[in-house]
Order: C-alpha cells, then structure tokens, then sequence
C-alpha cells in the first residue's frame, strides 16, 4: 500500500512506485493498493486511484490493481465505473476497488453537495457501480431532459468487481459491508487489536451471502530488518514525521469545520511543538510495539499470526512513509521473502 506525504516534486515518489510494483510482481505478492487524497502534503501524490491504476496496470504482469479508497461521493459512479473499467482491461481483469466515504470537508469542494449524506450516497453507489458492472442498465436524464438507459463501456473482463468498504472502525459500516457482501478494508489508527477482532466477528456475524466468503484487509505499517536496533534507527525518524503531516491534516479538517477521519471532532487550536513531540513519540512507540509490522522477520511473523487468528485475511503493508529507498528495497525483500516461505 502507498500513501506517502510529500511536500515537493512527487516524479521521484511515481519512479519509486512503479519499482516497487514491478517487484512486488515479480515477488508474488497479491495486489498493490494506491489510496485518494486531495489538496494536502499527505498523500499528495493520489488525487486518483484509477490514473495510477491504469499506469500500475501496464507495469505489471499478475498483481492485483486496488484502490484503497476511491471517495466514491466526490464523483459520479458512472465515471468510477467507466474508469475502473478501462483499468480491469489494461490488467487482463485485475482490478478491486474499496470505497470510501471520506472525511476531510474541504475533500468536498469537488462535491460540496454531498458531504453531509456521504455514507449513504457511498452505499447506494457501490450497488449501482456492481449493476453496471455485470451489464445492467440505468436510466439518466441526458442534456435536453430526456429519460436515457445506459450501460457500460468497455465492458469489464471481471464479471464480478471484487468490492470493499474502507472502515476506520466504525462498527455500522463493518455491519453494512457484511449485509451487503462486500469485503473489508480497515486500519488501526483510531482502535486496537482486541477491538478489531469485535468489529470482525461483527462483520462476520452479518455476513449474508452463504456463497460468499468476505475478506477483511488490514493495513499495516511495514519495514522488515535483521535486528530490532536497526528497525528503530530507520523508521524513527521518518515516522515521527509522517505522523506530523498525518495530524497537520487531520487540523486542516478540523479547521474547515467538519469532521476529521473516523468522523470524531478534534480542536483547530494550534497543537504546541513540545507536545507534538511527546505525541508522536508515544504514537510512534505504540505503532512499533503493537500496531505495524515494524520489525525483525520473527517479530513480524508473530504479529501476523496474531491478526490471523482476530481473523484478518490479508494485510495491504504500507511501506512508503519516509523510509528512504535502500532500506525501503531492502524491506521490500525481505517481506518478499517472508510471504514465500513462512506465511501460511
């Protein structure tokens, strides 16, 4: 998973992309996740999900192309589909998407009309993109008022798109995502391991479909190291950081006037620099110790166990925030190998 904070040039960050991508392919791992951001340092680099999945999409031979998310209420589910569908085509049918409601009012000014009804509007256009998908019609006024069916192009090699719903932790939505058969795409952020493991059984509980198995992804930190002093030494720094833009967002959110991520409420009271100091550290030793798979290969296994057993299926290992690229490759190997010869 990328989703990395720059504040300058992003060519050095696209470069970087499409290396790991090509050696995430050639390494067998299962998909390669790319979120949306707009109008921020972090994330800069994603205003659109399906841009970079057409480019990742030519790049590679078998991995899977996601979008984690596509802030589905900010576009028309017509494009989304018109898009992804493009991408399943470049890919040979490689393509999943997760779709996101969003948070960050001022995301909104791309469709300011649907910020207060964004969860709905989300839900009701994952069942219009799946029609669309396998063939449906819909029908929409064209330009002179008049009632026009519609259906896609080109069509799609999937006849199903595999589907997500991205949770912050939100226990509605891992319900609704089981209701309605979708997968899951969630992080630890705003929780902790034992509450993930409620939410899944939830989610679990829900899930309707006896044909279907869903699928909870959880997004981890990630960068593997032979020993835990050299783990410290290379992600401590970066991290820190990358938790600063993240909170530097969540501020602008709140100053906008609306909700930051997870819909909570955060002052927009500028947060003193020794206290963001503390803060990080704190955010960075609780990542390292419990919450990411920053770490030794055992270490990192043991973790993984863990979230097998709460009953995550798969793990979308962000790597891209800030580690510089030798170590970064270095990592990418050594998870490379990890998911070759020890994950079961």
């Amino acid at each position: 998973m990328f989703f990395a904070s720059s504040k300058g040039t992003t060519d050095k960050q696209f470069s970087n992309l499409l290396k790991i991508a090509k050696k995430a392919d050639r390494g067998n791992l299962s998909s390669i996740w790319t979120p949306e951001r707009h109008f921020h340092a972090f994330g800069s680099g994603f205003p659109n999900p399906s841009v970079l999945g057409a480019a990742l999409a030519v790049a590679t031979e078998r991995i899977g192309i996601r979008a984690g998310s596509v802030i589905s209420p900010l576009h028309r589910e017509i494009r989304i589909a018109e898009e992804w569908s493009v991408v399943d085509n470049l890919s040979n049918g490689r393509v999943g998407i997760s779709f996101g409601s969003g948070w960050n009012a001022n995301d909104f000014v791309l469709a300011p009309e649907a910020y207060h009804r964004r969860r709905e509007i989300m839900f009701g256009q994952i069942e219009t993109v799946r029609k669309l998908w396998q063939g449906g019609t819909l029908t929409r006024l064209n330009g002179v008022g008049k009632a026009t069916p519609i259906e896609l192009y080109p069509k799609p090699c999937q006849h199903e798109l595999p589907v997500w719903i991205t949770s912050s932790g939100n226990p509605e939505t891992f319900v609704r995502a089981g209701q309605m058969g979708t997968h899951v795409l969630t992080h630890l952020m705003l929780s902790n391991p034992d509450l993930l493991k409620e939410r899944i059984e939830q989610y679990r509980t829900h899930f309707r479909h006896p044909d279907k198995k869903g699928k909870v992804t959880l997004m981890l930190h990630t960068f593997i190291a032979p020993t835990e002093s050299e783990v410290r030494e290379v992600v401590s720094g970066p991290f820190r950081e990358y938790l600063k833009s993240s909170i530097g967002l969540e501020k602008m959110a709140a100053a906008a006037g609306g909700a930051v991520s997870g819909n909570l409420n955060m002052s927009a009271e500028p947060i003193p620099e020794e206290l963001m100091d503390e803060l990080t550290t704190l955010t960075f030793e609780r990542y390292l110790n419990t919450m990411s798979l920053m770490g030794t290969p055992e270490e990192v296994m043991k973790r993984l166990h863990q979230f097998k057993r709460y009953g995550v299926d798969e793990v979308a290992c962000l790597i891209d925030f800030g580690v510089d690229e030798q170590n970064m490759m270095k990592s990418m190997d050594r998870l490379i190998e990890l998911n070759r010869n020890h994950i079961p």
